[in-house]
């Protein structure tokens, strides 16, 4: 431009274009892959030994037939076995220790095989 030029200008307005730029960032999905998660249940039969205690009761009748005076016998024990006076009284008024049962107990422990199934599931992951 000539001198001339911009002292005609001057006069005017002049319009000076302001340019800016952007950028716009955008998010596409896109399949890369695929994946196939499949689960199994599988199941196992096991013997299992349980143990177990198991109590038997032997009842045994002794016959004593002895006359009691003042004291009653109670139960007592003697080991593992609980015995019991069996009582009668008779036309004299005495006490007549009739009998003792002479209960035992006799502890037996055992174990018993028994079948379960166990049931156990597996995840497999896939990628197609």
């Amino acid at each position: 431009m000539t001198e001339e030029n911009l002292s005609n200008q001057s006069a005017e307005s002049v319009t000076v274009p302001v340019i800016e730029e952007q950028v716009r960032v955008d998010v596409q999905e896109e399949i890369t892959g695929k994946v196939r998660i499949s689960k199994s249940v599988t199941t196992e039969t096991v013997s299992v030994e349980a143990p177990y205690t198991q109590e038997n009761v032997t009842v045994e009748r002794v016959a004593v037939n002895e006359y009691v005076d003042d004291a009653i016998p109670s139960v007592r024990y003697e080991g593992d076995t609980m015995i019991v006076p069996v009582l009668q009284e008779v036309l004299v008024k005495r006490t007549l220790l009739v009998e003792e049962l002479r209960v035992t107990k006799v502890r037996e422990q055992a174990s018993e095989n028994e079948e379960i199934t166990l049931r156990k599931e597996t995840v497999n992951v896939e990628r197609t």
